[in-house]
């Protein structure tokens, strides 16, 4: 599930990786925002809460939304540095082990939750996890051809209403079994990821209200559980460059 791309990939694939991942990135969304009162998904809401802050003058609110957005742009940056690099260099697994450094640095965040005070644990916690978030998103993105992210349910809640309008619409007139069909695959994949995403949220904050920063190495333990198969494959990832023209023959003489 971390190593087909393109062509390779189905829609078993596509749900079962979004299933996974977007229960994990609820989860911690849930918990990173129990833990410093900030949502490290949803960048959304942190532009706009950049831009109440600026309007009512708290310095404090802009810095801090600024911090969140660049961390998860500095991780969709990473993520895509990393993915570019494993390409060029056919290296195997190359999308697995962009989950597995996931994997590690939230372990460490969840080391930082536990053991730091408050000053530092705090900003740490929040743009790490932002960071994490970023990283996760883009690198799902770039293994799907973008028709699955992790953590941006905005985008994931419009697909399920425009796909259902065009399963409702289909109920009324006649359309082709294949689009039909196509229709319903991507129903399902969206509404299956937006739902992994919500009851990931609700055990996130049940479980972090619960063991505090151990949640946080749990669910660094689930995604190496994820991310280990692939990483671990001989698979190599082939090369994508398109075949050159054939060449044409002059005209006779």
């Amino acid at each position: 599930m971390l190593v087909h791309e393109g062509a390779e990939r189905n829609a078993i694939i596509d749900r079962r990786l979004g299933c996974s991942l977007a229960a994990v990135a609820g989860a911690v969304n849930a918990a990173g925002f129990l833990a410093v009162g900030y949502y490290s998904a949803n960048m959304t809401g942190n532009v706009s809460a950049l831009a109440s802050g600026l309007h009512e003058g708290h310095m404090e609110l802009v810095l801090s939304c600024c911090g969140l957005i660049l961390a998860f742009v500095a991780g969709a940056v990473l993520s895509a540095l990393l993915v570019n690099t494993g390409r060029r260099r056919h290296l195997p697994s190359i999308y697995a082990r962009s989950i597995l450094l996931e994997a590690c640095l939230l372990g460490l965040l969840g080391g930082v939750d536990l053991l730091l005070s408050a000053q530092p644990r705090g900003p740490m916690l929040a743009y790490g996890l932002s960071f994490l978030m970023g990283l996760q998103n883009a690198t799902v993105t770039r293994i799907s051809g973008a028709r699955v992210r992790t953590t941006h349910m905005t985008g994931m809640l419009t697909d399920v209403g425009l796909e259902l309008a065009d399963w409702l619409e289909a109920l009324f007139r006649p359309v082709d079994p294949t689009r039909r069909a196509g229709t319903r695959e991507r129903l399902g994949l969206h509404a299956a990821i937006a739902l992994s995403f919500t009851l990931g949220g609700i055990a996130g904050a049940f479980l972090y209200g619960w063991w505090s920063g151990l949640f946080f190495l749990l669910m660094a333990g689930l995604l190496a559980c994820l991310a280990l198969p692939g990483a671990l494959s001989r698979e190599q990832i082939p090369n994508h460059e398109p075949a050159p023209a054939p060449a044409t023959s002059g005209p006779e003489a």
